[in-house]
């Protein structure tokens, strides 16, 4: 099985190292970040620092002004990597070292963007603006994530790219000093947490013959069990979350959201896409989204239509990590649909500090395997400890 593994651009920028220790590690490719959210990272074998903090979200590359022109929204510089074009010196190292080069490019997920457009974010059900969240539904959103996608994605070196992010995003959110797990919010309680109701959605949802005051008054009351404490259930299972959504919102309503989400999610995967393949240079370019089986689920991983998302995509890279359940229930849905050219990419965290099994990849891989996968990801590469990359070095030298 091909296996790739995630990198920052600082992992490599500033280490001659880096490429090197790549291939040794038995890896043929490289999922190299382009544009990403914000983050505080470790840097355990870096020979300059140990710790990069990345305050918002941005590009590592030089953006085209003319691809920007007229736009009101556009991409973040940053100026926390060394060299104008951080992105483009990893990749030249990576390649130099016999490491196919892919971008790593994460959409619908900025802070920074909604700190200065909050105009342009999801707006829950109580009036709350998320403002790492931007709503897809809007025009200048839409407009934004496509341009970032064809620009971001096929920087020179570029085999291909996958793209995080590309759709819906919610409540759930690593955010600097969280405080809201005082309430349990599970899957159907993040579902309707994370519904929007800003201008376009409210014309959305009316446009399919709901009043939008009334839904959103029902989402409200739907989650008023929450803000007195009792727990909402639908747990982890993708079917139980849908059914509890129909149970607290009425199967009517219920509906009704999803049928708006998903006509403006697909549309928006779909344009982007296309943008990107219009964009790539390089033959054979190929396009993968991050996502997740139960349509109604959103962020990082955002969740489609197994067969209709396959329908216009070379891929999926999918959530593996947790046990044998948790990769029957990514898997499986997809198999299917699947064609001679489309690509199944298991993602395993390999770093055990982060809830990951360096240990076990081996079986694991074997296991997502049987189960349709025929690549695997490793997150991340540059986070993990040494002990953790010297189990996965083991652990690939042993696959098929």
């Amino acid at each position: 099985m091909k296996a790739s593994a995630f990198l920052y651009p600082w992992d490599v920028v500033g280490d001659p190292d880096a490429a090197r220790r790549l291939v040794d590690l038995g890896v043929q490719q490289a999922t190299l970040a382009s544009a990403y959210h914000s983050t505080r990272a470790l840097t355990p074998r870096h020979p300059r620092h140990l710790i990069v903090t990345a305050p918002h979200s941005a590009v590592y590359y030089p953006t085209d002004e003319l691809h920007w022109s007229g736009q009101a929204l556009y991409p973040y510089p940053q100026d926390w990597v060394a060299g104008p074009d951080p992105y483009g010196e990893a990749a030249a190292a990576l390649a130099d070292a016999g490491i196919e080069v892919h971008s790593w490019v994460v959409l619908a997920h900025s802070t920074v963007l909604g700190e200065e457009h909050s105009g342009s974010c999801v707006v829950n059900a109580f009036g709350d603006r998320y403002l790492w969240a931007p709503c897809i539904a809007r025009p200048e959103v839409r407009a934004y994530l496509t341009l970032l996608a064809a620009e971001a994605a096929v920087r020179p070196g570029t085999h291909g790219t996958e793209l995080e992010s590309c759709g819906w995003y919610g409540l759930a959110h690593l955010h600097a000093h969280d405080k809201i797990a005082g309430v349990p919010f599970t899957g159907a309680g993040q579902y309707l947490m994370s519904l929007c109701f800003c201008a376009d959605c409210r014309d959305g949802y009316d446009s399919l013959g709901e009043d939008p005051d009334a839904l959103r008054a029902a989402v409200a009351g739907a989650l008023a069990p929450l803000r007195s404490g009792e727990p909402v259930s639908g747990g982890g299972d993708r079917a139980a979350e849908w059914t509890e959504v129909e149970r607290l919102l009425g199967a009517h309503r219920a509906a009704v959201v999803a049928q708006w989400r998903h006509l403006v999610a697909h549309s928006l995967q779909r344009e982007v896409v296309a943008a990107v393949r219009d964009a790539a240079y390089a033959p054979g370019f190929r396009v993968l989204l991050h996502a997740d089986p139960a349509p109604h689920r959103c962020g990082a991983n955002v969740g489609v239509e197994p067969a209709e998302i396959l329908s216009f995509t070379d891929g999926l890279v999918l959530p593996c990590t947790g046990g044998p359940q948790v990769r029957a229930d990514s898997l499986a849905p997809f198999a299917p649909h699947r064609t001679a050219g489309t690509t199944l990419a298991a993602n395993f965290t390999i770093v055990a500090g982060m809830g990951g099994s360096p240990a076990t990849l081996a079986e694991d891989a074997a296991h997502a395997k049987e189960l349709g996968a025929d690549e695997i990801r490793l997150y991340h590469a540059g986070l993990a400890s040494d002990a953790d990359l010297a189990a996965v070095r083991v652990a690939l030298s042993r696959l098929d």
